[in-house]
Order: C-alpha cells, then structure tokens, then sequence
C-alpha cells in the first residue's frame, strides 16, 4: 500500500510539470495542511461547477468521483487533509481549515461559479461540519455539551453553494458506538475473556448464526444497543477524567495518551467487509437496513421507482473471527482524538443518541446547513435507513434523498448480493449520472 501511494504521488507530480492537464492526468497541489489533485476535464466547455471531495483520513487523490464527475463536466480537487492515514492523531475540529483551502482555491479558478463539497463515508461529517460552521460561525462546534470544541480560527469559513453526500456515514462516532461490542466489561488488550455472556451477538444461544443470517429477539437487541452505550459511557467518562488530570499537571504524561478499544470493529466493504454491528450478521432490520416509507430507489436499468427500499446487503459471518483479531477488531486513538472524532453521548445506540454531542456528526450538522443537498445511500450496503433519517432532519428546503440500486459503499455492484450476474452492474455509472444531472439543475 505505501509502495502504491508513493508511485501515485510521483505520477501526478510528473503531471504537475506538464503544460496541460487533463482529467486523465490530474495536477498535483501543495496546500499549507493539505494536499490535492485537480482533475480538468478532457474536452467540452470549461467548467462553470467546482467540487472539493475529501475524507477525514482517507488518501482521496484518486477518488472514484475524480474521473467520473470530470468527465461530466465538473472541476474536481480532490484532497487529503493533514491527517491523511493518521486515525490516532485526528484533532477534527481542525480539519474545516482543510476544507477552507480547496474551497478557496476552486472560487479563484478562471469561469468557476460554484463550489460544491461532496462527502462520501467519512467525508459526510467532515463536509457538514464544514458548511454548518461556514453558516453559522464557530459557535455552532461549541459548547458545554460538546465532548470536544471548535476554535474561534474556524470564523468567516467561505460558504460552499451545495453539497453532494454519497453514502455519507452519520458520524465516525456514531459508527465507532454502532461497532462496539457491549459484552467486553473491562478495557484490557487483549480484552478480558470473561465477557458478559447475556450480551455476546457471536452466542448462537442470543441469535447467531454462523452459516447465514443470524436472528436476535428483541429483548436481546435492546440489552445490546444499551450496552454499548453503557461502554461508550464508559470510555468517555475515563477519556475525560484523565485529560482533566493532565490539565492539573497530576497525570504520568503533560499532554495526551494513548486509547485502546478492543472488540470494536473497523470499517466494512459493501458486502460486509470488517464491520461488526447487529445489522450485517442481521441484515434484516429495518431502522437500520431499510427505508420505513416509499423513497426513491435509482434502478440498475436507470429508472426511479419510489417504494419501501430494502439493503441487498448479504450477512457477514465472518464478523466475529474478524471482531477478535488485533489488527481488524482493535481501535487505537489518544485521549483527544477519541473525544474528538470518535466519541458520542447516548442511551442506547439505535435510537437514543445526542447526535450533537459530537461535532463528528453529519446527523447534527444538516440541521443547521441550508443549502441544497443530494443524499444518496448505496443500495448494498447499511447507511439505508440513515440516509432516510438525514432527508428527514436536513434543515435544507432542497433536499433529495435516493437509494442506488445494488451499489456497494464504493459504489460499485455489490456481486454478493446478486441474484443473478451481472444485476447491479450499472451502479456506477448510475449514481454519477444522477450526480451530475442533479448538480447541472441547481448550480
């Protein structure tokens, strides 16, 4: 990987020194904090639409979104931020700083109009904590129920025109409390093998089925959503008292330290992948894996239809032997970027979350953005339910949702969750073609 990240690097750095530059040959720019990629397109008309793509952490300068909106016409930059592939020292109130400079780069741009922010995966947070700060002042990531705060630096962010949310999660703190495994009652690594048994979703006595989809009661589900808030509580409420410690100079380091969180899943792929909440060994639950009303589902033959949408997604079996591993199941954060990007107040993790007591949440953002905004949640994957949720609490008065049929969170045809072959092979294309005719209508 760090091989293909450098040959990466060093291509577009030859493009740099080209006289021209192409959506095919993107041109590399050194920001301050940040770094990009500007993708031209090849030909047509120069482009009227600029659009910042960017991840919290992710290496982004070869996004999928690159190529396929600048062919459509669009000028992309796509960046990493200061944090690029650096989980344990995010600090995310600083990253709208980040955003700031490609926005500011794109509105100097000969024939640029707009600017819009496109947000996928953890680049949904990112985005709407951007714009709601940029429409509000630093205010808004203030506050004493906020577990971390933003700086008065964040003043007089210049306002994008729209944003682009693709399968946008609804904050990595929520992801990272959705993840947690309840049935681990002490934070040791390895974790303490005497889990709490009533708790464990990998007992088939509780609903697990190792061969295929697993079934949990309800009472189950209910002890494990509050559970892992129980332990999320737990891990804010340590985060915090030892920070207070280091603040009175009476702590072993003047500065931070390390946080380890065992059993608590990373990141999955469309079909599954490495994530570990009760909804992909379950995928049958609808708050989580379904619309609850009639929305649009984008059709691998490119038509709308409008009806209860269901995720194609498959069950994962594998979550718990990948749950257990050290470098698949283990989160590692410090004090401050576990309270920064990674940590939320609730009672329960499905319904009962203070959205707003994190700044990493796109849940609490885009009730405080008001420009239009595009959702749109891959039909193979489990942000479904979230994606209605965010149509409904977007303060936005042009706001559309819609799912994209068998896409995977990478929008690519979720294969797995095939009927037959080749079903859901148009995902791709789908989804920037609405992209794009949606952005066209507005800006």
């Amino acid at each position: 990987m760090k091989k293909m990240r450098l040959a990466i690097v060093a291509a577009l750095a030859l493009a740099f020194a080209a006289p021209a530059s192409a959506q095919s040959k993107p041109e590399y720019i050194k920001f301050p904090q940040a770094k990009g990629a500007l993708y031209r397109p090849d030909s047509g008309p120069q482009p009227r639409v600029g659009i910042v793509v960017m991840h919290r952490t992710a290496d982004y300068l070869n996004h999928p979104s690159c190529t396929e909106m600048s062919k459509r016409g669009f000028l992309m930059l796509c960046m990493n931020t200061r944090y690029e592939n650096n989980e344990v020292m995010v600090n995310f109130e600083r990253l709208p700083l980040d955003v700031k400079e490609g926005v500011e780069y794109l509105r100097k741009q000969p024939g640029i109009a707009k600017v819009l922010l496109f947000g996928h995966s953890g680049g949904g947070p990112l985005m709407s904590l951007y714009q709601a700060v940029a429409e509000n002042g630093p205010g808004y990531c203030k506050g004493p129920n906020k577990l971390s705060e933003c700086g008065d630096d964040l003043a007089n962010l210049p306002k994008a025109d729209g944003i682009i949310f693709a399968d946008p999660n609804p904050g990595n703190s929520v992801n990272t409390l959705r993840r947690i495994n309840p049935a681990v009652q002490h934070e040791n690594s390895p974790p303490d093998p005497k889990a709490v048994a009533e708790l464990d979703m990998f007992d088939p006595k509780n609903g697990f089925n190792p061969s295929g989809e697993s079934k949990y009661s309800e009472e189950f589900q209910a002890r494990y959503f509050k559970g892992q808030s129980d332990r999320m509580n737990r891990l804010i409420a340590a985060a915090q008292e030892k920070l207070q410690r280091i603040r009175a100079k009476d702590y072993p380091y003047a500065d931070d330290d390390i946080v380890i969180i065992p059993w608590s899943g990373n990141p999955g792929s469309g079909a599954g992948g490495s994530e570990s909440g009760l909804y992909v060994t379950q995928t049958s639950m609808p708050y989580f894996n379904s619309t609850s009303k009639p929305q649009k589902l984008l059709k691998n033959d490119g038509t709308i239809s409008v009806e209860v949408v269901d995720s194609v997604l498959v069950p994962n079996t594998r979550a718990g032997e990948i749950m257990r591993g050290f470098r698949t199941g283990t989160k590692i954060f410090t004090l401050r970027s576990f309270l920064s990007a990674q940590a939320i107040r609730s009672t329960n993790s499905k319904d009962g979350i203070d959205w707003c007591s994190s700044n990493n949440s796109t849940v609490c953002a885009i009730q405080s953005i008001t420009v239009p905004v595009l959702f749109m949640a891959m039909g193979g994957h489990y942000y479904v339910g979230d994606g209605e949720r965010y149509l409904e609490a977007a303060k936005s008065q042009d706001k559309e949702f819609l799912v994209i049929e068998g896409a995977t969170h990478g929008f690519t045809p979720c294969r797995p969750c095939e009927k037959t072959p080749g079903q859901y092979t148009n995902s791709m294309k789908n989804m920037f073609d609405y992209t794009a005719k949606w952005a066209n209508a507005r800006f």
